[in-house]
């Protein structure tokens, strides 16, 4: 058990406490749901609460009114049931049957070895905690319990909706208590797969490498102007060609879509290597001075292989290559006029490789509006085919867009204030949240996404605030009383 005596708790506020413990003892990694789902219903049994459970596991306990609020409109609590497991070297767990072990360290809940869970762990307590009280205030409540949203936010995508009546939901899924979240950026891929056609050339072969660049998730770092080496490496194969007339091998560079790459490749062969090198020097000089203030460790490397006869891209591949890389667009692309400092619509080229006789690109697109998503998306298939591309898009995910009249954030920075004696921070966020897939699906649904102060979410450091998951829940509660 939590030892939390030097907090003086509320029974209520200990419950919460309570229930995490009793969350974090079950094993509810991602695409492991069963065991959690079970453990959804036994609760809902026990408190007589009706409830529905559905092939994803998904779990939704409805509750109503308590004492003059039976005729009040209903409001979703909503809270994920999955975690991510990662673990240290020496932990010995097995995610698939173990629970994790957590301990107080100051004001912090830790876990010995492992992820915490707190995301969203500590939601779900919340939610319960209220569902097992008989003294909290409140409207009829459809506590929705989602599954597998660290993986693409399945359950959350597979619930049938139409079982839900309330036109308002708490998202509790945000890791600032001094932050409200009232939009998200909706997202697509788009996928070029460019033929390599080829010839055989003379000459000496250069492996280029570009490193030492920060990176980034797409989202969260894309304002920060963070150089994203694909785009590096087109204007060093453009200075080299135009200087040079480079014959082009291969290009790589980054993994990820979502993931600001902070390296690249390629692999010329030029007639005279020397000067080449001396042109790789020059472009140094010109182009990395900037970047270097920003990107102290970036390096462009250069190795000098063997002379021979090559395999390379044709000129029309090469000069298809390098325009992707130097006339596409990427990064920021038009930051919103509704809220001060949100970027609101962008793209990243996160995944460039060589793959026998196809060059692929993958560019990860986002806005917080959906019809500047669809422009994008058109812009850049339009800029596919002019490279003689086959394109495709995959894994579209709706933005949650800001709600200019939206009496549940009016309510909610209302209460914050009164309790804590200043203003909440309204903030959006250029990254994808499961109020977009809910508020979609119901139009008109007015919601906003909170949580307690939550550090290192995701990894064997994360932490939970004691103090924060107290203030946070006291807020929530606050605000339920407010919706009579």
């Amino acid at each position: 058990m939590l030892d939390l005596t030097a907090y003086n708790l509320s029974i209520t506020e200990l419950s919460v406490f309570k229930y995490f413990e009793e969350l974090s003892a079950i094993p509810r990694g991602s695409g492991n749901m069963q065991k959690i789902a079970d453990y959804c219903v036994a609760f809902a049994e026990k408190f007589s609460l009706n409830y529905y459970r559905d092939a994803f596991n998904n779990v939704v306990i409805f509750k109503d009114g308590t004492n003059g609020y039976e005729a009040a409109e209903p409001i979703i609590l909503q809270a994920h049931l999955d975690i991510v497991c990662q673990k240290t070297n020496d932990r010995q767990i097995d995610f698939l049957t173990d629970g994790l072990k957590i301990y107080r360290d100051g004001d912090f809940i830790k876990a010995d070895g492992t992820t915490l869970g707190g995301d969203n762990g500590i939601a779900v307590a919340y939610i319960l905690a209220i569902l097992a009280s008989d003294d909290i205030p409140h409207p009829p409540i459809e506590a929705v319990l989602t599954t597998d949203e660290e993986i693409g936010l399945i359950g959350a995508g597979g619930l049938d909706k139409t079982i839900l009546k309330a036109k308002k939901m708490i998202n509790i899924d945000s890791e600032s208590d001094d932050v409200l979240t009232v939009s998200c950026a909706g997202g697509e891929d788009v996928i070029f797969k460019i033929p390599l056609n080829t010839t055989e050339k003379n000459g000496t072969l250069l492996n280029i490498s570009i490193g030492g660049l920060l990176g980034g998730h797409s989202g969260v770092e894309i304002d920060k102007k963070r150089t994203n080496a694909n785009m590096l490496l087109g204007k060093l194969l453009k200075f080299l060609d135009e200087n040079h007339k480079i014959s082009l091998i291969s290009v790589a560079g980054g993994t990820k879509e979502n993931a600001i790459p902070n390296s690249a490749t390629a692999t010329v062969c030029s007639e005279n290597g020397e000067n080449l090198l001396l042109l790789v020097d020059n472009f140094e000089t010109l182009y990395l001075g900037d970047i270097k203030k920003s990107e102290p460790d970036a390096f462009i490397e250069v190795e000098k292989g063997e002379a021979g006869s090559f395999t390379c891209m044709d000129s029309r591949t090469k000069e298809n290559i390098i325009t992707l890389l130097t006339e596409t667009p990427n990064g920021v692309v038009k930051m919103s006029e509704e809220i001060e400092g949100l970027v609101e619509t962008s793209l990243n080229l996160g995944v460039l490789k060589t793959e026998g006789n196809t060059i692929t690109a993958v560019f990860a697109l986002r806005s917080n509006k959906e019809v500047s998503l669809k422009e994008l998306t058109e812009q850049i298939l339009a800029i596919g085919k002019k490279l003689d591309a086959k394109t495709e898009t995959e894994g579209f995910y709706p933005p949650w867009e800001f709600n200019p009249n939206s009496p549940l954030r009016e309510l909610y920075k209302k209460c914050y204030k009164e309790q804590n004696g200043k203003e909440i921070s309204v903030e959006a966020i250029h990254a994808g949240l499961k109020c977009a897939v809910f508020s979609a699906n119901m139009p008109g649904l007015d919601c906003i996404s909170v949580g307690p102060n939550l550090f290192d979410v995701h990894t064997v450091n994360e932490k939970l605030s004691i103090s924060s998951t107290a203030k946070t829940f006291n807020l929530l509660l606050k605000v339920l009383k407010n919706l009579k």
